[in-house]
This record gives structure tokens, C-alpha cells and sequence, in this order.
């Protein structure tokens, strides 16, 4: 425990550092000028389309979960939602978050299994669209990319093939649902012998129990549930429309052209980076990306304040939200506690 509050707290730290770094190299009286023209109006907004991007991800969630017969509330995807922002944070690639978004499903009635397929179903298609833009980024901007360096080519190639493999193996999992739990149990068993764990026994116990309820949901989304999966589709890209917008704003907010074109290239390329499990919430990582990608087009007095701005939206704000979230889980659930204890 010590060893990983270590690690996250040294996370922070190696973000605020480089967040200063950054300032500070790119801090000038030209600075001022950009400080002057600051439009709060502009900040607003791009926080307001953090919150209507959290609401698109919670009715991904209803919708999907609507596809497998279950109704969950558009306030319950919302809260699972922003009470995953804090465990994604301080996790690398943001793996934590879905641990979170499953158990809240569970909470409110769905078979972990049922609600395991929607959360990672969620990530089949965000995986896509990923890969998708991605992919046009290449295509229509390589010679960009290729000016970036051999360790951001290695590093987007990497990602790129990683999402693909996800996706694979998830597609193997909806058609050959009985050979890939045998591989699975094979592995849990095997690691259950080595470690002697018993929560690895128990995981290896639950594994069995949920895997074919798990398969069950994948195989909806491709039959009976094909709407929810195409509604999900829809919702996943308008989601990332909104996430990669947030910069366009701010840029603008400080008196900047947008730059759509080059900022939604910039976000994919940060997108693709922040996979690799290096650092919880991708801290320092991210900063780093950033400066590198918009120093291409945005003027140096205005970067260090850009990716300040664009950091404590993008991220802080997440660990707050995130923080509210999980203390309004851990209040419900005393509530619950105390009135069970009451009825007994």
C-alpha cells in the first residue's frame, strides 16, 4: 500500500513539475499579452463540455445495458461514470476505471458478467474509433508525423497495434466463447497453483461462474442486441468529438485560432500515447505529448498557459469529480449498511 500511494503521489508530483518546466521555458512578456485576452466565457464552456461528455458516456452505458434487457438509470451510469474518474487517474492506460463502472452495474441489479460485456464492449468501440482516426491521421498527415521523432512513430505504431489486438481478441471471445475460457481458466489455474493466493482462488471460482454470462452479453450486442452496440457506436464517437474539442476552446479562449484540424491530429496522437502504462493518468506523459504536438502551431509565449489550462481540465478536474464521485458511493452504501442493520 505504501509503495503504491508512493507511486501515485510521485505521479502528481512528476506532473506538477513538468507542468512548471513548461511554464517557465515558455514564459515571456508576450505571455502577459495572452494572459490579458483570456476569455472566462471560453473556459466555461470547455469545462461545460467535459460535463456533456461524461453525459454521452453514462447514456452509452444505459443504452448498452437497455440492449442486454436491463434498466439501469441515466443517474446511475453518471455517477458510475464520474466516480471511475478518480480510480482512472491513478492508474496507468486508466485501467482502474473499469472495475469501478462494473461494480456500479452490479449495484444496480446486472449479473457481473452482463455488466463486465457492456464496460468492456465500451472499450471494443472505443478501441475503433481510435484506430480509425488514427489511421486517417497517418494518411493525411504523415509527413507531421513523421517530423516528430522514431520514439513517437514507435510509440503510436505500438498503440495502433494494441487496440487492434483488443479488438481481436474480443471478437474470438464472441465466436469461440468455449475455447478462450478454457485458455482463460488455463491461465487462472495456473497462476492460483503458483501463488497460492486465495484470492486467486476466488477469482479463478468467480471466473468460472461469470465467463459464460460474460460471452453471453458479447454475443447479444452481435445478435438481438445490435441496436444498443450501434447506439453505442454513436454515442462513443460523439464522446470523443467532445473530449478532443476541449482544446479548440481553450486555444480560442486565449485569443488563438482554433485549429480544429491540427488540434483533433494532436489529441489522437496524445490519445495513442497515454496508453502506454508508464505513469497513473498518464502524468508528465501527457504534458510532455502536448507541448510537442501544439509547439507545431501554437506561439511559445501561449504554450506553457495552453497546456496548464488544457491539463487542469482534462485531468484535475477529473480527480475531483472523481473524489465527489466515490464519496457519494461510500455515503449510499453506509446508508444501505445502517439501514439493513436497522431492519434486522
Amino acid at each position: 500500500m505504501e509503495r503504491r500511494k508512493i507511486w501515485i503521489y510521485g505521479s502528481f508530483a512528476f506532473s506538477a513539475i513538468i507542468l512548471v518546466i513548461i511554464l517557465l521555458s515558455t514564459f515571456n512578456e508576450e505571455t502577459f499579452l495572452y494572459l490579458s485576452h483570456l476569455n472566462i466565457c471560453f473556459l466555461g464552456l470547455a469545462i461545460g463540455l467535459r460535463f456533456l461528455s461524461f453525459g454521452l458516456w453514462a447514456e452509452r452505458i444505459r443504452l448498452m445495458c437497455r440492449a442486454l434487457e436491463y434498466r439501469v438509470p441515466f443517474k446511475t451510469c453518471y455517477l458510475a461514470v464520474i466516480a471511475n474518474l478518480l480510480i482512472a487517474a491513478i492508474t496507468p492506460s486508466s485501467a482502474g476505471g473499469e472495475a469501478v463502472r462494473i461494480h456500479e452495474l452490479y449495484r444496480s441489479g446486472m449479473k457481473v458478467g452482463d455488466a463486465t460485456a457492456v464496460v468492456i464492449t465500451e472499450r471494443f468501440l472505443d478501441a475503433i474509433i481510435l484506430v480509425v482516426l488514427a489511421v486517417s491521421a497517418l494518411l493525411l498527415m504523415w509527413d507531421v508525423i513523421m517530423g516528430l521523432g522514431d520514439a513517437f512513430i514507435i510509440i503510436i505504431f505500438f498503440s495502433i497495434a494494441v487496440l487492434i489486438l483488443f479488438d481481436l481478441l474480443l471478437v474470438m471471445a464472441a465466436k469461440h466463447p468455449v475455447r478462450v475460457k478454457r485458455k482463460v481458466m488455463q491461465i487462472l489455474t495456473w497462476l492460483g497453483n503458483r501463488m497460492h493466493n486465495p484470492s486467486v482462488n476466488h477469482l479463478v471460482t468467480r471466473t468460472d461462474e461469470e465467463f459464460d454470462q460474460f460471452a453471453n452479453g458479447l454475443m447479444a450486442f452481435t445478435g438481438d442486441g445490435r441496436k444498443g452496440l450501434f447506439q453505442g457506436f454513436i454515442f462513443s464517437l460523439l464522446f470523443w468529438i467532445s473530449e478532443f474539442t476541449v482544446a479548440s476552446v481553450i486555444l480560442a479562449g486565449l485569443g488563438l485560432p482554433p485549429s480544429f484540424g491540427n488540434s483533433l491530429f494532436a489529441q489522437i496522437i496524445i490519445a495513442l500515447v497515454s496508453m502506454i502504462p508508464l505513469t497513473p493518468g498518464a502524468s508528465g506523459i501527457a504534458e510532455i505529448s502536448a507541448t510537442s504536438l501544439y509547439a507545431l502551431f501554437v506561439p511559445t509565449a501561449a504554450l506553457g498557459v495552453f497546456v496548464l489550462l488544457w491539463r487542469l481540465i482534462m485531468f484535475y478536474l477529473n480527480v475531483v469529480l472523481g473524489l465527489i464521485g466515490a464519496i457519494l458511493i461510500v455515503k449510499r452504501e453506509v446508508g444501505k449498511n445502517i439501514t439493513s442493520e436497522g431492519c434486522s
